[in-house]
Formats: C-alpha cells, structure tokens, sequence
C-alpha cells in the first residue's frame, strides 16, 4: 500500500515565563528556545519527544533573541505544521518590526539585483586631437598661474618686518 502523507497544522500560545525564570538572566533566550522545542514535541506527538525533529523557522528564531538573552518574550504564539515525523514551528502572527525587517531585506536584496543589471559596458570615448590640444593648453595655465601665486608669496614674505625673536637672536650673534 501507499504511504499517505499526513500534514498536521495546529497554532498554540506557549507560556515560556514559567521556563525561564528558572534559569539565569543571561540564559533565557536560550531557554525560551528550548522550551518551545519541548513544548511542541509534547503537544505535537513527536516520537520519543525528540526536539531534534522539532524545527524552528530562522524569522521565529530572531524574534526570540531580538530583545537580546536577558529579555526573552514572556509568550509566544506558533503554527506547528508535522510533515511526517519533522514538525516545523514559524510565527501565526507575524509581528510588526519582524514584518519591517523582512521588507528591509527584500528592498536590499533588490537594490543589489538592479545594480549589478544596471552597469552598462564601459564606452572608450576617443578624443580628438583638438581636444587634446585644449587639455594641454589647460594644463601649461594652471601651471603658469601656480607660479605666479609662488612668486607673489616670496614677495610678501620678503617685505615682512622682522620679529623681536629674530633681532634678539641676532644680538645674541653680534656679542
């Protein structure tokens, strides 16, 4: 006989208050996890309450660990699907900053996906010889023009007075 696949879908509110109060702060996301796991492999009927085929979706995972370890979520409500002897636990509910986040990285995913479309081949654009010529002309008045200024700040510096250091220094010389 054929083997008939049978899909079981429950949605549960699980407390995990109780769970992980008896653990220490820094360990309650962790917890919290695992008391979902054995949660559902008691309500679900999983064999031997193996929490090894009890599997949580990677959103559901963030959701518990958003707050940090410390703050772990008090309840949390779950749709549990068994597909034959694997249960795969996700959000009934999906909350809002979770929903944010998805949508977050669905428009980077997107913008990634239109750039590497959007470069067009590289065009060589060739230059004429009198665009050539005007880059060099360009490039000789700059340079003539640096000169200039050069020349204008020895001017100045020549025509400086000279400060009270530089004449007691040369007093200090003479004697």
């Amino acid at each position: 006989m054929a083997e008939i696949k049978q899909t079981l879908e429950r949605i549960y509110t699980i407390p995990l208050k109780d769970s992980w109060m008896k653990v220490p702060r820094y360990k309650r996301a962790r917890k919290a996890v695992v008391a979902i796991k054995e949660f559902i492999a008691k309500h679900m009927k999983v064999a031997n309450r193996d929490i090894d085929n009890v599997k949580l979706d990677i959103d559901f995972n963030n959701q518990i660990w958003f707050r940090g370890s410390r703050n772990a979520p008090s309840k949390v409500k779950v749709k549990a699907v068994r597909e034959g002897g694997i249960v795969k636990v996700s959000f009934a509910e999906i909350p809002q900053h979770i929903t944010f986040l998805q949508a977050k990285r669905e428009r980077l995913h997107k913008k990634t996906d239109k750039k590497v479309e959007a470069r067009p081949e590289e065009k060589k654009e060739t230059k004429t010889e009198e665009e050539k010529k005007e880059e060099t002309e360009k490039e000789k008045a700059a340079a003539t023009q640096k000169e200039q200024i050069a020349g204008q700040h020895v001017k100045e510096h020549k025509h400086t007075t000279k400060t009270k250091e530089t004449q007691i220094h040369r007093m200090a010389l003479k004697k």
